[in-house]
């Protein structure tokens, strides 16, 4: 029955490859939001918390696509920002830079740090770095105001604000999530303060509302790093992140404005798309 029903074209087979659903969901996001690029990778589905290393390497990739031997390459922190520095490909490009964009958050989150990450990207492209040896958010606005005018700080930021590509992750702010790498500063009052702004995301050292706008908190003046204006002077933003608890977050951020192009995975591709 089947065969003499396809005879008739009653019934037909269609064979979906996972690359060709991928790709559209590719378009539907750099269409959506006005990205140059967007990279989905494949659902993982062992239940691992971890970054995928399907979306590490598809951003190392992308990362590799836009540069070559003398680029400069800017990069925040993160779990993922990490994964994609330990999985780029090799190469072998003595005249290229790694930069950090922001100060270091300590040793305890020593693979996921900025400075870090710079010296590992280096390390993968055989060329030098440029890291910010200093923390993240400083005690006090003053000090942080009177290092941020170190000549190493103020050129380390400008090569940053200048180079070619830059990668960065993003944090969820909420009341059950917020990112690791700043949960040593973010105090009752800080939490506090965040809800009543409507801040739902971190990205390279700012907080953003759901509609993607930076909103200043007590800890803007105390934070190093590359002021949020600069981004868009970058050819290409990278945005890498997964996970549904990042999808508010990503949002708001691509509402803003402050990426380029996305490397995320299947759902949280679908959770945006959904959203809009």
């Amino acid at each position: 029955m089947l065969a003499e029903a396809r005879r008739h074209g009653i019934v037909t087979v269609t064979i979906s490859h996972p690359i060709e659903r991928l790709v559209t969901l590719e378009k539907r996001l750099t269409r959506t939001f006005g990205l140059k690029e967007a990279r989905v990778a494949e659902d993982r589905n062992d239940g691992n918390p971890n970054p995928s290393t399907g979306v590490a390497r598809l951003c190392g990739d992308l990362l590799l696509e836009h540069c070559g031997p003398r680029s400069v390459i800017a990069v925040s922190n993160g779990r993922t920002v990490g994964a994609v520095a330990h999985h780029l490909p090799k190469r072998v490009w003595p005249e290229s830079t790694a930069v950090a964009m922001l100060g270091s958050v300590g040793e305890s989150f020593h693979l996921e740090d900025g400075p870090d990450i710079c010296r590992n990207l280096a390390l993968r492209l055989g060329g030098r770095h440029r890291s910010l040896s200093v923390p993240l958010v400083f005690d006090s606005p003053d000090n942080a105001r009177m290092v941020r005018s170190e000549e190493q700080i103020v050129t380390t930021l400008e090569l940053a604000a200048r180079s070619d590509v830059a990668l960065t992750g993003v944090g969820a702010v909420g009341e059950t999530t917020s990112s690791p790498l700043l949960r040593r500063w973010m105090t009752p009052a800080v939490m506090r303060e965040c809800r009543r702004k409507n801040i739902v995301a971190h990205v390279c050292g700012h907080h953003l509302d759901a509609e993607g706008n930076h909103v200043r908190t007590a800890l803007c003046d105390r934070t190093l790093c590359l002021d949020p204006s600069r981004l868009s002077e970058i050819p290409l933003v990278i945005g890498v992140a997964a996970g549904r608890d990042k999808v508010d977050a990503l949002r708001a951020t691509l509402r803003g404005d402050y990426l380029s192009a996305l490397v995320t995975d299947e759902s949280t591709a679908r959770s945006l798309l959904e959203g809009v």
